[in-house]
């Protein structure tokens, strides 16, 4: 693992283009997904999510996945042949084999057993794909940074995307609790009759207005409130921004974060369409804001949350703290007094907690908040690589 690690973490010459090493990140990447799927095609009671079970196209999917795992074992071939070290393309031939084993896009459900706890492998496997596909390339082209995309502690940004979508069921369970405990000592016919008349796209607005309006103070407080500090700074302590680090939240802080936000939208009777819409949109803006992409977007930033807006509240500098909360609209910063953003294009020249150590790794970082700890004064942060000139958004 040490030595595939290192590979894909290879300096900038040994990427070059027709190094292999391209064919053989593709390679793992189709490899890993092809295994992952061929999974969710034996066992798919316990690694998939259950709504989504009656819309898959079976018949398309294993189309895909023969497809996937073609052009895995085609391009590893090629890596074999370019790379100095082969140790990307093995290891997917490696992983192409192990698929096939199991039956590779033939692959059928072994167990016919009915549970009614799984893991959401099918929402990992789609969802990081479809995320890297849109965002590896805008960052390429539209990077603000030079970074590579296997970058600094990329490792436990892509773990804790894992573990998110992977217990999906019982962070979708503790999240919803709270709306349904109001729901079941309540009764709010007319007010959940009038909303749910109303046209969608009004809903999907409505919806952003008030959740942005509870996130920010949930938000705010997560900042303000010591304890609560010690589960948000694990998400601060990303030393460097991408469309990944998004992912990067403690599990108490999703359930906190997610129970509260989750209660205007559900108890207040938003149509099950206007809801899907907002957690598709809000789910790809959230890799949005964290990429490191730079784009002119300085006459929206105003109204609407960009990248640089949200980059300026994971900042190193004195004039980054405390500030920048919104997730949708940055007009509630300005209303409540903690809206921050240069006039002169600038971005923050690094990112991290400089208020205290926070340790490296899922497991120590599962546990940090609850440790016993004395004031310290030590930096975690990492400088960020330049913003590539001119240093704003008039790219």
């Amino acid at each position: 693992m040490t030595a595939l690690r290192e590979d894909l973490e290879s300096s900038e010459p040994d990427r070059q283009f027709g190094s292999g090493w391209i064919s053989g990140v593709l390679a793992l990447v189709l490899a890993v997904a092809g295994l992952g799927a061929v999974l969710c095609l034996r066992y798919p009671e316990y690694l998939t999510v259950p709504e989504a079970r009656g819309v898959y196209n079976v018949a398309l999917i294993r189309l895909a996945l023969f497809a996937g795992l073609l052009t895995a074992f085609v391009l590893a071939i090629v890596s074999i042949v370019l790379r100095r070290q082969k140790v990307l393309g093995f290891s997917a031939i490696t992983l192409v084999l192990m698929a096939t084993a199991l039956g590779g896009s033939q692959a059928q459900d072994r167990i016919n057993v009915q549970t009614d706890v799984y893991l959401g492998l099918d929402w990992f496997i789609l969802s990081i794909l479809f995320t890297g596909i849109v965002f590896i390339p805008i960052e390429r082209l539209l990077g603000a940074r030079n970074q590579p995309i296997f970058r600094l502690e990329w490792r436990e940004d892509l773990l804790y995307f894992l573990i998110s979508s992977l217990f999906v069921q019982g962070l979708t369970y503790l999240s919803l609790a709270p709306s349904l405990a109001i729901l079941r000592h309540t009764d709010w016919v007319g007010i959940r009759g009038f909303i749910a008349s109303q046209p969608i796209w009004l809903q999907v607005i409505e919806i952003m207005v008030l959740t942005d309006l509870v996130q920010y103070w949930v938000h705010r407080g997560f900042h303000r409130v010591p304890w609560l500090w010690n589960f948000h700074a694990i998400h601060h302590s990303a030393p460097m921004m991408d469309w990944l680090a998004s992912s990067r939240m403690h599990v108490m802080e999703i359930v906190v974060l997610r129970g509260a936000t989750v209660i205007p939208m559900y108890i207040l009777g938003f149509a099950e369409s206007a809801l899907y819409i907002y957690l598709v949109f809000v789910f790809l803006l959230s890799a949005a804001v964290h990429s490191n992409v730079r784009i002119n977007l300085r006459p929206i930033e105003k109204w609407f949350v960009t990248p640089r807006f949200h980059h300026w509240h994971h900042g190193i500098e004195r004039e980054a703290i405390d500030v920048n909360f919104a997730v949708h609209f940055p007009w509630l910063d300005r209303m409540f007094g903690t809206h921050h953003m240069p006039e002169d294009g600038r971005w923050p020249s690094g990112y991290g907690v400089v208020s205290q150590p926070i340790p490296r790794g899922f497991i120590k970082q599962l546990f940090y908040p609850f440790y016993r700890r004395r004031p310290q004064v030590a930096a975690t942060a990492v400088p960020a690589q330049p913003v590539d000139a001119p240093p704003s958004d008039q790219g």
